[in-house]
């Protein structure tokens, strides 16, 4: 699963992140509510968390806001008040669920996941399990990726970064749209993490081949495509 978590209290945040990661899952984080909100319509997540007392927009706020502008990804509201009344208003401003505080991490992870193959056997809405692109696949069920049918071994960062790419292969994907979705959203955007990572997994994936997959558009961000032709890029 790729999760957001929307959670002021960073003590929290960091053992949920912690213990998703552990688990095998994709979580990113925001601390307020108006953050949240920019990301969860942003981003392509599996699911939601979201906490219902946050700064600057209260959770149940922030999910009608969503629901209204028509982003379906489930939502699990946490909260510390737990009586029937306080999660009817959460269910009824759109929420999928509701764990009040405090819970065990296994519930939370247990119900999280119902929500996220209750949406992939939703018809329309299933995300993609594998990509393609020229002779290049990947498997997010398996994490493993070939290309003209040789695996290519990669390190989990650079399989977000490969699949994020190959998710919107042809278009160019800037380094921002890069530091939000597979890097903390907060990164400095002046660093050079995300060259190195890409000059890294181009090697990894053009070894060996003599098509380049990767291109760099100059001031632009990058391409994933499987020949280069009539690019004005920088490839190197």
């Amino acid at each position: 699963m790729r999760l957001l978590i929307i959670e002021d209290d960073r003590e929290a945040v960091s053992y949920l992140v912690k213990a998703f990661r552990e688990a095998g899952h994709v979580p990113d984080h925001a601390v307020d509510g108006l953050d949240g909100y920019a990301l969860a319509r942003e981003g392509d997540y599996d699911v939601l968390i979201v906490d219902r007392m946050l700064p600057k927009l209260d959770g149940l706020s922030l999910i009608r806001s969503l629901r209204e502008q028509e982003v379906t990804t489930p939502i699990l509201i946490l909260s510390a008040l737990g009586q029937v009344d306080d999660r009817v208003k959460g269910l009824r401003a759109g929420g999928d669920d509701y764990l009040p505080k405090p819970y065990a991490f296994s519930e939370l992870l247990a119900r999280a996941e119902v929500l996220a193959r209750r949406r992939a056997s939703t018809p329309g809405t299933a995300e993609a399990t594998s990509y393609h692109v020229g002779d290049l696949h990947l498997d997010r069920l398996s994490h493993r990726v070939t290309r003209g049918g040789h695996e290519i071994l990669l390190q989990p960062r650079e399989f977000r970064l490969l699949e994020y790419l190959m998710r919107h292969a042809g278009q160019v994907v800037t380094r921002t749209m890069l530091l939000e979705h597979v890097w903390d959203y907060h990164f400095d955007p002046q660093t050079n993490v995300i060259d190195v990572h890409v000059s890294r997994l181009r090697a990894k994936l053009d070894k060996d081949f003599d098509t380049a997959l990767i291109h760099t558009i100059r001031g632009a961000g990058y391409i994933l495509r499987p020949d280069d032709s009539s690019r004005s890029s920088d490839a190197s």
